[in-house]
């Protein structure tokens, strides 16, 4: 428990470069962009609007644990809204982490989630998502991406293939 208290700050000062790292990203690719950061705050208005009348029920399930970042994009002025959800790790990825991640995604119906880490990651979820071909699969055939982001911010190391 000790761990977890000291790393959570560490881990809330890396929410806002891996927000800007993503903006940096996605915003030559999409019409429509919105992230914000999550963890420890509420949605927002402009978040909560994105969500269907019929799915509002998520946001019970959302009060004590919510994805670390969250939002949504449009490819083009045309399409259809999406949405995203990022999971941040300050450790090597667990499985734990992958099944945190599918969550949200679940409950948002993301077209991408994103678990994020500055580590390496591990061989052994390497070759599980290789043999367990449903562990990074969404609904819809959507997939959770691994996603190693290196300390200079700009280099990624994807499992398996970017998303975008």
């Amino acid at each position: 428990m000790e761990a977890e208290t000291t790393l959570k700050p560490r881990e809330r000062a890396y929410y806002e470069s891996v927000k800007t790292w993503l903006e940096a990203l996605l915003k030559p690719k999409t019409s429509t962009l919105h992230l914000e950061v999550t963890a420890d705050r509420p949605f927002s208005n402009t978040l909560q609007a994105q969500i269907d009348q019929h799915r509002e029920i998520i946001f019970s399930f959302l009060k004590d644990a919510r994805p670390d970042i969250t939002g949504f994009l449009k490819l083009k002025p045309e399409s259809i809204r999406e949405f995203i959800v990022v999971e941040i790790k300050l450790t090597p990825i667990k499985l734990d982490d992958i099944y945190q991640t599918r969550k949200y995604a679940e409950l948002f119906d993301a077209s991408y989630a994103l678990l994020v880490t500055p580590y390496e990651i591990p061989e052994r979820i390497v070759r599980l998502a290789r043999v367990l071909f449903t562990l990074l699969s969404l609904p819809s055939y959507k997939r959770v991406t691994l996603a190693r982001l290196h300390e200079d911010g700009t280099n990624v190391d994807w499992f398996s293939e970017p998303p975008f």
